[in-house]
């Protein structure tokens, strides 16, 4: 079944999947004006450059990263001996991502469920879990409760984060270099960071932008158990023939793109209760 976060339940291969809300980023915004103003700023090509470009799996659970050197840091290193691969002053380690990052988690969670959920970096921004105050939750369960509702919720955080952190200034200004070193760490130049950042900004200024439509089919093809290819709001060949065999398999008429009635039929599938079923 399709169920919502149950956070007293371990072991638990759904345990993670929220009601992942189909909204688009933008929509129903009631955080502090800082943070939305944030959200938009970022949006586009902090996201493109930051991100995976989707904050869910393709089984609807929220993307996440194992973190093993900070849950040895959150847990005073005593499960390092026992259980190294899950629980090290080394950061690595981290084989596949998808379901084994759960398998991980979960193993973790059995030795101690605060410690690892604080050790995970969770949704499209990859927020960790430790930084669940400075986005505005209580406690890391609360934060992990939202990052399975939305990426809206995922993108909000993040910018929380920022916010909170005192680094928006420097992604206002278009100082990439600072923002970089600021928010990635002084490794930032390793991966380029800060070039990245000045190229994703400049070709999105440029325009065009993502097309939302194209990306929320995206995601709902990924869900159903076609292959879109990347996350990106664009209508690649990838894209198209994933909907045209998802067209086909319900003797429907071929079209070369995602509109809102295309939109629509495909919301409709992945919400409906046979969907759910599996």
């Amino acid at each position: 079944m399709f169920r919502q976060y149950k956070p007293g339940v371990i072991g638990n291969e759904y345990l993670f999947i929220g009601t992942v809300e189909k909204k688009a980023w933008r929509e129903g915004l009631t955080q502090p004006k800082a943070i939305t103003e944030m959200f938009e700023q970022m949006h586009d090509f902090k996201v493109t450059v930051e991100t995976r470009g989707c904050g869910f799996l393709p089984d609807r659970r929220p993307f996440i990263l194992y973190e093993r050197h900070i849950f040895s840091r959150e847990t005073d290193s005593r499960f390092d001996v026992a259980h190294p691969d899950i629980s090290n002053r080394s950061p690595g380690g981290y084989g596949a991502g998808g379901a084994n990052q759960y398998d991980r988690l979960g193993r973790a969670m059995a030795l101690d469920r605060t410690a690892a959920l604080r050790s995970t970096s969770w949704g499209i921004g990859q927020v960790m879990g430790f930084n669940a105050g400075t986005c505005g939750y209580a406690e890391v369960e609360d934060m992990v409760a939202a990052m399975c509702i939305s990426e809206r919720n995922q993108l909000l955080a993040m910018a929380g984060e920022i916010v909170h952190s005192g680094i928006d200034k420097a992604l206002r200004n278009h100082d990439w270099t600072r923002f970089a070193r600021l928010y990635n760490g002084p490794s930032y130049e390793i991966n380029s960071y800060d070039t990245r950042l000045a190229a994703a900004y400049a070709k999105f200024a440029a325009g065009p932008l993502p097309d939302f439509f194209v990306r929320a089919g995206q995601i709902y093809l990924g869900y159903l158990g076609y292959h879109p290819g990347t996350v990106d709001g664009v209508m690649g060949r990838l894209s198209r023939s994933a909907l045209h065999e998802f067209q086909e398999s319900h003797e429907l008429p071929l079209t070369d793109g995602i509109n809102a009635e295309v939109l629509s039929k495909l919301k409709e599938t992945c919400n409906s209760p046979a969907f759910d079923a599996l």
